[in-house]
């Protein structure tokens, strides 16, 4: 309904700007070979193919062998294995199994318990005490797991038995688990910046620079609003943790040791420039199979099931993004972006109202689809927009990350919801879900909002160290 009520509101500012003065626009449309009803065509197929439950990558796939022959005149099948070949062997996308492996051996080895526990010790003292352990437990994996649903899905199972006997809304609980899972990919190393700087040839190291100071943002953010509902609910200091000594807390140290180390392995040594990402993915790997080792937890059993975890991931990903580079291919070769990119920066609206459209067009759009699926199909037609606009590709990968993880948190189809709604023990509706994770939700949006006012909270830390 979001997304409905979206196109249409768009459809008529966009119609009514190109009536009051938008003749560039128009004429970049005429100018195009491609009919307006087979555009047309082909985006009433692209909306039925996923209203229809087919698999992101068998869509993307069909829909451009249906462009291809209906489209264009052009011997485009004797490409196809070139435009697959090339993303399959580059050297950035072999980091992105790496990182998931390393969280699934984390998940699997018990160091994500470990860590929520010890930061629990620390947090406990403050009004909505587990609450905030929420949050921060599920930054501090984001910055070794890379993926919002596996951050979910590890914190969750954590985190949710603490909470059976206590005193905490499960609106507020789901919620801010919610909203500390849509931190996988916003915090580096998350896999998104990898899949946004292979489309658009932007480093991936800078990406993650760029992305720190927006992470603490949102993160403050996050604490903010569960301080108010806190105070508003009444939710005092846990009564355990209440009493927790300074020895006590030195002690959980030991259990945030393990998750510092691989942190500092993985994001200190691309910080630093000694490895590039996949270099540090497999570091990584090769920590959390380390630690795991020490804790005795490793074996063979282990080890397979979290490479098959790791393998049936990024198949998935693999899918969608050789069927996504097809796709974009034939449409390149038919001039829709070139065509789009003229046409938005014809109208008579400034370049932050344009922004602002495509920042609702995402939000509309990750109501209904995967925030994955959403980068790999819609970057390669709107980045030449947003570069004709002169916005700043790092920013603009970026923003597009916060509005992925809003996509995950997003009513109905967002996936961390029913992750969180699978792994309740206590039955409850998934209304429960929906409801908690609308202030995060906004203020999420809000976040957003203050990066596009001060851009310099993404810019400044990669212009330093350039």
């Amino acid at each position: 309904m979001i997304a409905i009520v979206f196109i249409v509101v768009m459809a008529v500012v966009i119609g009514a700007a190109t009536l009051f003065g938008g003749s560039g626009g128009a004429a970049a449309v005429s100018a195009t070979s491609v009919p307006w009803w087979s555009l047309v065509a082909v985006l009433v197929a692209f909306i039925g193919f996923f209203a229809g439950g087919i698999y992101v990558g068998a869509a993307l796939s069909s829909l451009a062998l249906l462009a291809g022959f209906g489209l264009s005149d052009r011997p485009f099948w004797n490409f196809i294995g070139e435009m697959i070949w090339g993303p399959s062997t580059n050297f950035v996308l072999v980091s992105v199994p790496l990182f998931l492996l390393m969280g699934e051996i984390m998940l699997r080895a018990g160091l994500s318990e470990r860590l929520y526990r010890g930061l629990n010790v620390w947090m406990g003292r403050l009004p909505g005490g587990l609450l905030h352990t929420n949050i921060l437990a599920c930054g501090v994996f984001s910055a070794v797991a890379g993926s919002s649903v596996a951050t979910a899905a590890t914190m969750g199972s954590v985190a949710l038995p603490y909470f059976e006997k206590s005193h905490y809304p499960p609106k507020l609980v789901l919620g801010s688990l919610a909203a500390g899972g849509a931190l996988g990919n916003l915090i580096p190393p998350g896999i998104t910046f990898i899949i946004y700087g292979l489309i658009t040839e932007t480093s991936v190291g800078a990406l993650y620079i760029a992305a720190i100071g927006p992470s603490i943002l949102v993160v403050l953010l996050f604490i903010l609003v569960i301080l108010y509902y806190s105070y508003k609910l009444g939710l005092h200091a846990d009564g355990q943790t209440a009493r927790v000594t300074w020895r006590d807390r030195i002690g959980s140290l030991a259990d945030l040791l393990p998750t510092g180390l691989l942190i500092g392995l993985v994001l200190g040594t691309i910080y630093a420039g000694w490895a590039t990402p996949t270099e540090s993915a497999a570091l990584g790997v090769a920590g959390s199979i380390l630690l795991s080792l020490i804790d005795r937890k490793l074996n063979w059993r282990m080890l397979v099931e979290s490479m098959h975890a790791t393998a049936r991931t990024t198949s998935m990903i693999a899918l969608i993004l050789f069927g996504a580079y097809v796709l974009n291919y034939i449409l390149s070769s038919l001039g829709i972006p070139q065509m789009l990119a003229k046409f938005l920066t014809s109208l008579p609206l400034p370049g932050w109202a344009i922004m602002l459209v495509i920042i609702g067009f995402y939000l509309a759009l990750g109501t209904f689809m995967e925030g994955m699926s959403m980068v790999i199909c819609t970057i390669p037609l709107l980045f030449p927009v947003v570069k004709a606009l002169g916005y700043d590709p790092i920013w603009f990968g970026v923003v597009i990350t916060m509005l992925v993880e809003i996509a995950m948190i997003s009513p109905p189809d967002g996936t961390v919801l029913y992750v969180l709604q699978g792994m309740r023990r206590q039955p409850g509706p998934i209304t429960d879900v929906f409801s908690g994770v609308m202030p995060f939700m906004f203020v999420y949006m809000l976040a957003i909002i203050i990066l596009m006012m001060f851009p310099s909270i993404a810019l400044w830390l990669p212009s330093i160290l350039s």
